[in-house]
């Protein structure tokens, strides 16, 4: 066979060779742009259901169980015009309010401590005491069954901002920044959740 004949024999296989690394390379761009489309999906606020371990699942919530309206993750501008500015430096970057400025440190009204964010209930006044420490506290979150927490509006996260560890305690509904829990607080389980004023909305008990 003559040397045009190899020559245009290899040119249309190193053709066919180029054409299927395209069609490989275009593939990997459709899947990689699918998960991008399916990743931007946004999320919604789910309501708890009996049983499934929400905010919203707890024995005995009553009206106090149902939560806000608002869908969740909001953007950073959208909290800023739903939230105070004092409010939303507490509850989306973290911050702390001084201690004894609070509106609810000496609050001894009967009800339900609700998320500000988004009205999730978090703390009943009947966990409620003094703790002398200038903000808000409370022996245990509204939910909690002995060490079982998986019923409350509540998560613990670990904070090493100020070189220690310590607990940080956010809003399972919408990662609000309530506070902190430290383990010197009454019994049984020896907690004090000292919580910002700022995070709350108190709701009295309907008599």
């Amino acid at each position: 066979m003559g040397a045009g004949a190899e020559t245009g024999r290899g040119q249309r296989a190193e053709g066919r060779g180029r054409s299927g690394a395209g069609a490989g390379v275009m593939a990997r761009l459709l899947w990689l742009l699918r998960g991008l489309t399916l990743g931007a999906a946004p999320r919604r606020a789910v309501r708890g259901q009996a049983g499934d371990g929400g905010p919203g699942s707890g024995p005995g919530l009553g009206e106090a169980g149902s939560l806000g309206t608002c869908e969740l993750p909001l953007a950073k501008s959208e909290w800023q015009k739903k939230l105070t500015p004092e409010q939303f430096y507490v509850t989306r970057e973290k911050g702390t309010e001084p201690p004894f400025s609070g509106i609810y440190l000496n609050n001894k009204e009967a009800g339900m401590y609700h998320c500000v964010c988004c009205d999730s209930p978090l703390f009943s006044s009947e966990k409620k005491y003094c703790s002398g420490t200038g903000w808000p506290s409370f022996s245990e979150a509204h939910g909690t069954s002995g060490s079982d927490e998986s019923h409350t509006g509540i998560l613990r996260r670990l904070d090493t901002s100020l070189g220690s560890a310590r607990t940080e305690v956010v809003c399972k509904q919408c990662e609000a920044h309530l506070g902190h829990v430290f383990p010197d607080g009454p019994g049984p389980n020896g907690q004090r959740f000292c919580i910002n004023s700022v995070a709350l909305k108190f709701k009295p008990r309907k008599h």
